[in-house]
């Protein structure tokens, strides 16, 4: 073989190697854990009442239940006349029944099953990607621009009940979705995932201002707040911005916005934001769709179950639901079809609070008040890996939606507590991988640049410890 063309395979076989191990070392994310850990099951002492269970499990049934606009199997209908989905379960379902959004998008299959017969699918909908809701952050000028001096931000609901043999004569509009795309005025949410919530929610504000100031004494530039109820200004703590003082308040809301159903909380039903500006709400033919009055969701004293469960309305078998859930267990990793040593984890722990990750991550805050639910709700330790505030996370993860105290730019910190298996990362579900997500963090005005980058500044193996970690919660 001539010289000149063996120096050349020589080099390209070097080159190769050099890909190959390149590639055997650099940082890749484990993805979605499959394996069960145990996740969705509620909280149990054995100084729990046996009606303990009922109300679980009453919940968890509602939860699942398929709600219609009128002549339902279930006990409260009322779907819409606007709605995003038909069931609780369908948006929070990853990897057990109070998560996050599935593998399978539900909403994909709403246009041709007969669920919105009349609407077309959002662009944003796919059969696989994020059950989401949308925002218009601002309200629209006469020629279809965003009008930057109006804020909107309210939930502009994917789908009608137009068409439906339930609906009537009933004929609403979607928003328009696709003159907001053009003028860049949308963006989206994805369901928050509840387990430990109810520890959560049993958080005093002493504890938490506590935690605070403990949080403040960093040095990565970091300093949250704290969204506060308008009522009686105490601390906030549910959503992506931390917005709903309690899981009753975040149920009966989600309730009323996601599924169009009036309750005991959210008493009528709701416009668009578009209509209540216009000063016309909604038509006349579209009100008390049921036909059974306001709310549409009560408590039932006359009705029959296995326990004082059944007497429940909807909102509070859910909240109860919810704020029973357990948290969600850690488990083992696999990553490429190999279990991943705990060493490797238990590295990646330390790195993640080493390069400042935990102060807004906490990993622990001790502890909850007493409950009168029950004493698996007591003096525990919350080791959701948040801190409860909000922050600044700059220009890259911006929604220019304000709710609360929280401007457009801040969201509450995510608890990363049962990360390891959630599919769909950030609170639009831009992306599925961790190492997007991290870096996402950083940009103009983030309280996390100085964090993100010394991420940024560790070797490909320490970086594969703290993702091996991370899908490891």
């Amino acid at each position: 073989m001539h010289r000149k063309v063996r120096t050349l395979v020589s080099l390209f076989l070097f080159l190769a190697v050099l890909l190959i191990a390149g590639i055997a070392v650099s940082q890749t994310d484990p993805g979605v854990q499959a394996a069960d850990r145990g996740t969705g099951k509620p909280l149990t002492t054995a100084t729990d009442s046996p009606n303990y269970t009922d109300f679980f499990l009453d919940g968890l049934k509602r939860f699942q239940n398929a709600e219609s606009v009128s002549n339902a199997a279930n006990a409260n209908v009322g779907l819409g006349p606007r709605f995003n989905s038909v069931s609780c379960s369908s948006c929070h379902a990853q990897p057990a029944v109070g998560g996050t959004g599935a593998a399978v998008n539900p909403q994909f299959q709403f246009t041709s099953n007969g669920t919105a017969p009349n609407d077309a699918t959002p662009f944003f909908i796919t059969a696989n990607g994020p059950t989401r809701e949308a925002r218009f952050p601002f309200f629209f000028n006469p020629d279809g621009s965003a009008n930057l001096n109006a804020p909107n931000g309210g939930v502009e609901d994917l789908f009608t009940v137009s068409g439906r043999p339930d609906a009537g004569a009933c004929v609403l509009q979607q928003p328009r979705f696709n003159a907001a795309r053009a003028a860049n005025n949308i963006i989206f949410r994805i369901p928050t995932p509840t387990f430990g919530a109810g520890l959560l929610e049993n958080l005093d504000d002493s504890t938490l201002l506590n935690n605070q100031a403990a949080n403040n004494n960093n040095n990565f530039g970091i300093s949250g707040a704290f969204n506060r109820n308008g009522n009686d200004g105490t601390i906030s703590r549910f959503g992506w911005k931390a917005q709903n003082k309690s899981l009753h308040i975040f149920t009966g809301e989600a309730y009323n916005v996601e599924m169009g159903i009036s309750n005991m909380l959210f008493t009528q039903d709701r416009p668009l934001p578009e209509e209540d500006q216009a000063g016309r709400g909604l038509p006349a033919n579209c009100l008390n769709l049921a036909g059974i009055g306001y709310p549409e969701d009560v408590s039932n004293p006359g009705a029959s179950g296995p326990s004082n469960s059944a007497v429940l309305d909807d909102v509070s078998a859910f909240a109860n639901f919810m704020r029973l859930l357990a948290p969600p267990p850690t488990g083992g990793v696999v990553r490429d079809g190999t279990s991943v040593s705990d060493e490797s984890i238990d590295d990646g722990a330390a790195l993640f609070s080493a390069i400042g990750c935990g102060a807004c991550h906490n990993p622990t805050i001790k502890s909850t008040q007493p409950s009168q639910f029950t004493a698996g709700l007591s003096n525990q330790p919350v080791n959701a890996f948040s801190d409860i505030e909000i922050h600044h996370m700059g220009t890259g993860l911006a929604d220019n939606v304000g709710q609360g105290g929280a401007g457009g730019d801040q969201f509450r910190t995510a608890p990363l507590w049962g990360l390891g298996q959630r599919i769909f990362l950030l609170h639009d579900g831009r992306t599925t991988d961790l190492l997007q997500a991290i870096e996402a963090h950083s940009s103009n005005g983030s309280e996390a640049n100085q964090v993100e980058g010394n991420f940024d500044a560790l070797s490909r193996r320490q970086k594969q410890h703290v993702l091996n970690f991370l899908r490891s919660l």
